[in-house]
């Protein structure tokens, strides 16, 4: 998978599950495994790009007599993730072209001698 490709789903996919509430590193990296796996060194990084974006914000609060970092969706990943549907529904459109034009092109009879 390109690059390029796999950070922007990395990215989204982050948004995505903090679009179903409030959490924490550990528990982000465990929840992406069946979608996208993402290690926590992988994933720290990411948070800390979507930060720097105004894509999420964090919070501390005390677990178990420890501080924990919770992150948080703002408005503007909101925004992110209604651009990205957007943008991967236009790819659907061409996809879905593409492989019509490859079944119909798999149809039509090869040139050969009768």
């Amino acid at each position: 998978m390109d690059i390029q490709l796999k950070r922007g789903l990395t990215e989204i996919c982050v948004l995505a599950l903090l679009a179903r509430g409030d959490s924490y590193g550990y528990r982000l990296a465990k929840d992406s495994e069946q979608l996208l796996p993402m290690s926590e060194s992988t994933l720290y990084p990411v948070l800390k790009r979507l930060q720097e974006a105004g894509a999420v914000d964090s919070y501390s609060t005390e677990y178990a007599g420890r501080l924990r970092r919770y992150y948080t969706l703002t408005p503007e990943g909101w925004a992110q993730m209604q651009a990205f549907i957007t943008e991967w529904e236009q790819l659907g459109r061409v996809y879905d072209f593409v492989v019509r034009v490859k079944e119909q092109k798999n149809q039509q009879p090869t040139g050969g001698t009768p």
